[in-house]
């Protein structure tokens, strides 16, 4: 896992949310497919910093959450 400014890893329009996620707020997590990681941001900072992780890590981790 590395940590780097989202616009640097990709565009705006490369970063969404959940299909789960409601419009009310502000407070989701944002996702970017990337070609061999995959980003990870807050959405109430898009300019800020984001996690990349390896797909293999981002697949557990969304099966733990969805356990």
């Amino acid at each position: 896992m590395t940590h780097v400014k989202s616009l640097d890893l990709a565009p705006r329009s490369a970063w969404f949310k959940s299909s789960y996620s409601q419009n009310t707020g502000n407070s989701c997590v944002e996702v970017a497919n990337l070609d061999t990681r995959v980003g990870v941001r807050d959405s109430k900072q898009s300019n800020g910093p984001a996690l990349t992780l390896a797909p293999a890590a981002w697949a557990a981790f969304v099966g733990y959450v969805k356990a």
